[in-house]
């Protein structure tokens, strides 16, 4: 079992690009929509579009047989809001090679960081059956508060059955598209989990599957294994044997399958966080899908 400081990749920035251009006239590190007269040069364009004698191109104007005068016109780089929402119902006390609760947390502290320091707003909500207000953040670029409630995560109270309080969450982050980290084991109905996903269908969505390599790979072939319900049905032992571990196996495989398959017209395809937390490996995930 790892204790938080061995779930956390401890130097990495997690690096993303919204799959949209933000609006506003905040200064950030995304290309907007917004053109204007500052940020990164885009093309010049007439006078008459764009009537900003400070940024007149000369040699434009000049090669334009018509005689037009032309200004540069320049890309704004604009913020975006990035959230966590993490599932705190009680199948998340799972402890295996790693607690998933330290994972949660190593994973929200870095993406803390990583928002908040290129100036992108970072929130959290947590949720099981309802959304846990004592978990809540508004998004913020203060950096200090906003690690501060991520790391609060890994010592979060993990007791409620369900995760219908994902719905609620949707609701309120209803208006302009937000860059969204759903973090789940997604042991969850399967209706349920399209609900949540179309629900949320208006963002940039990256599912967070959280695993560990004790749930399967890690199986051994003979054995007793005692099996904890941790949402409340109770325990059972198994005698475990060659052939019930392939069909374990093949079956975690089939449910993360269904995942992928329910969550593709709405999200990016589903990063799987199993054991140790490498922000390296989130970003190219992030970066090719």
């Amino acid at each position: 079992m790892s204790g938080p400081e061995e779930a956390v990749d401890g130097g990495a920035d997690i690096i993303y690009l919204p799959h949209w251009r933000p609006g506003g006239h905040r200064v950030g590190a995304h290309r907007g929509r917004e053109a204007g007269g500052l940020g990164t040069f885009r093309d010049p364009v007439s006078f008459l579009r764009l009537p900003d004698a400070r940024r007149i191109d000369l040699r434009a104007s000049l090669r334009d047989p018509f005689e037009g005068v032309f200004v540069r016109r320049f890309e704004a780089r604009s913020p975006v809001e990035t959230w966590a929402l993490v599932d705190l119902s009680a199948s998340m006390r799972f402890r295996g090679r790693a607690d998933r609760r330290d994972l949660t947390g190593a994973f929200c502290t870095s993406l803390a960081r990583s928002a908040t320091r290129i100036g992108d707003g970072f929130g959290v909500i947590g949720c099981d059956r309802t959304l846990r207000e004592d978990l809540f953040l508004p998004a913020t670029r203060h950096r200090a508060a906003a690690q501060t409630a991520a790391a609060r995560l890994g010592e979060a109270r993990c007791e409620g059955g369900g995760a219908e309080g994902f719905l609620e969450a949707a609701r309120r982050l209803a208006g302009r598209p937000k860059l969204i980290f759903l973090v789940s084991d997604f042991r969850w109905p399967e209706a349920l989990i399209e609900e949540v996903f179309a629900a949320l269908a208006l963002h940039d969505v990256t599912p967070v599957l959280l695993a560990d390599s004790a749930e399967d790979e890690g199986l051994p072939n003979w054995g007793l294994v005692e099996l904890d319900d941790l949402e409340g049905a109770g325990r059972r032992l198994v005698f475990l044997r060659p052939s019930l571990r392939r069909r374990w196996i093949t079956r975690e495989a089939e449910r993360v399958e269904r995942l992928r398959r329910i969550c593709a017209p709405f999200a990016r395809p589903p990063f799987r966080l199993a054991d140790r937390f490498d922000a390296e490996a989130l970003s190219r995930h992030l970066m090719t899908t």
